[in-house]
């Protein structure tokens, strides 16, 4: 029998541990039920992609296998300029 080639890019690694998953699908799991709250301002998350970030950022502290955080400048400065 062949064996199927994982659909993962970077060569069979996860990006994401098992921690990860669970903390993320536990955000989820509160948002839907209304209780997850913003750690700042202690306002209710409403938005889907918050509560992901959320999750992330529980399983980063929590020791998780997690990619480091995102800046928010190197997706504007990566763009060509016409």
């Amino acid at each position: 029998m062949a064996k199927k080639k994982s659909s993962t890019r970077s060569s069979g690694r996860r990006k994401y541990g098992a921690k990860a998953g669970k903390k993320v699908e536990r955000a989820m799991h509160e948002m839907k039920r209304g209780q997850l709250k913003s750690g700042r301002s202690g306002k209710k998350v409403t938005s889907r992609k918050q509560a992901i970030a959320i999750g992330l950022s529980e399983a980063r502290r929590a020791g998780g296998k997690v990619p480091s955080k995102r800046s928010s400048g190197s997706r504007s400065s990566s763009r060509r300029k016409k």
